[in-house]
């Protein structure tokens, strides 16, 4: 194992199928898989609100208290393409009440191919697409993207990482 660091272009995005958070006949109007390659994933993050209390008599400190953990909605960028995947899981989270969430997960891989680190999405929902700028004296490719909304973040140690590769969805 090396502890160099990993390059940031080589990584993995995968949608597990709906049928964990929906009946089974919403679960099969879903695809399981969206095809297509992503540019860029952005949002792996969280934060802790946090909020200062003064107590009387201590005046060298305020104590910081935590309120509520949140957590950032994932970006995915990737060159318009005709696969309706994503779109769909976008169009089943507006039909649906609860939406249509998905687990999945972000991988990156290291030099040799390998998984390097990864961060398992749960609950996830199609919250925001963005459709392509288009300019007509531009010779560039159309992106769209797709906000993921999620209920938190799991680190994949990295041998949980590297057995679930074969069942990966899809590419980078």
């Amino acid at each position: 194992m090396s502890l160099d660091p990993l390059p940031k272009y080589r990584f993995l995005v995968t949608l597990d199928p709906g049928d964990a958070y929906l009946p089974a006949a919403q679960a099969l109007l879903l695809p399981l898989a969206a095809s297509g390659a992503f540019q860029e994933v952005t949002g792996l993050g969280a934060q802790l609100e946090v909020t200062s209390y003064p107590e009387g008599g201590r005046n060298d400190s305020v104590h910081q208290l935590p309120l509520r953990h949140s957590w950032n909605r994932i970006t995915l960028k990737r060159g318009v393409v005709r696969d309706p995947g994503l779109w769909s899981w976008y169009q089943a989270g507006l039909a649906d009440s609860l939406g249509a969430r998905r687990d999945g997960a972000v991988i990156v891989l290291g030099p040799d191919g390998a998984p390097g680190a990864a961060w398992a999405f749960h609950g996830g929902l199609a919250a925001k697409w963005t459709g392509p700028d288009l300019h007509g004296e531009q010779n560039a490719i159309a992106i769209e993207s797709l906000e993921i909304a999620h209920e938190g973040l799991t680190k994949v140690v990295q041998d949980a990482a590297a057995s679930a590769l074969p069942r990966q969805i899809q590419g980078r």
